[in-house]
C-alpha cells in the first residue's frame, strides 16, 4: 500500500518504545539514533522551557552528527503542584507517586525540537495536558504496581497501557501523554517541508 506521504531522512533521536511507536503508527519512516546527553546538567526552570531545553539538546547531539538529517528530539515530565515525578526508582517511590496523583490534576508536558544543520532550521515547542485521575484505592495502586508497568514511567503509569484505568479524563493531546504530541511534531515536519503529502502543491519526487 503507498504511502500519502514523502520526507527527507529522519532520525528519532530517542530510546523510548513509545515515541518510536507513535512515529511509525503515524505513517513516517525513520532512523533510531538515542543521545547520550545528561540531562541532569539542566536545572529545572519553567516547566515548558525546561523540556524545550531538554529536547533541544537531544536533537542537536545527533545533528552535529549527522547534519544533512531532520532530528527529531523530544523529553516528557509529570508535573504536580510545583513539582516533577520522574520514573520511581522502587516499589515505595511508584506508591508515593500514584498516592499523590489519586483523584488530582496533573500536567503532562512535552517539549519536541526538530532541527535540520544543513537546512539551517531549527524549532522547539512545548506541548502541555491536563490529566485527572480518579480516587485511587489502596487495593488498586497495590495491583499496579504489581504489574511492573510503573516502573520505567514518568509519573508512574502508562495512559496507553494498563495504566489507563487511573485516568478519569485528559484535555488537551492523548499521544504527549504517551510521550510525544504526534500531530504537533508532523505539523512542524510538514511546515518545513522534511515531510510533505504526496501530489500537494510545491512536492519534488
Amino acid at each position: 500500500m503507498p504511502s500519502t506521504r514523502k520526507q527527507h531522512h529522519l532520525i528519532l533521536a530517542s530510546r523510548s518504545p513509545r515515541r518510536k511507536y507513535l512515529l511509525r503508527k503515524a505513517g513516517l519512516v525513520f532512523e533510531v539514533i538515542p543521545g547520550t546527553f545528561d540531562e541532569s546538567a539542566v536545572p529545572l526552570t519553567d516547566p515548558g522551557d525546561y523540556v524545550k531545553t531538554l529536547a533541544l539538546a537531544k536533537a542537536e547531539e545527533i545533528a552535529v552528527r549527522r547534519p544533512e538529517a531532520w532530528v527529531i528530539g523530544a523529553d516528557t515530565i509529570v508535573f504536580i503542584e510545583g513539582a516533577v515525578l520522574g520514573k520511581p526508582a522502587s516499589r515505595t517511590a511508584a506508591r508515593e507517586m500514584l498516592r499523590r496523583l489519586s483523584g488530582q490534576t496533573h500536567q503532562v508536558y512535552t517539549g519536541y525540537a526538530v532541527c535540520c544543520r544543513a537546512a539551517g532550521r531549527m524549532i522547539t515547542e512545548a506541548v502541555r495536558t491536563d490529566v485527572r485521575f480518579k480516587e485511587l484505592t489502596e487495593a488498586e495502586i497495590e495491583w499496579y504496581i504489581q504489574t511492573g508497568e510503573p516502573f520505567d514511567k514518568a509519573g508512574a503509569y502508562a495512559i496507553q497501557g494498563l495504566g489507563t484505568f487511573l485516568v478519569r479524563s485528559i484535555n488537551g493531546s492523548y499521544t504527549n501523554v504517551v510521550g510525544l504530541p504526534v500531530c504537533e511534531v508532523i505539523e512542524a515536519l510538514i511546515r518545513e517541508g522534511a515531510v510533505f503529502l504526496e501530489g500537494s502543491e510545491g512536492a519534488s519526487s
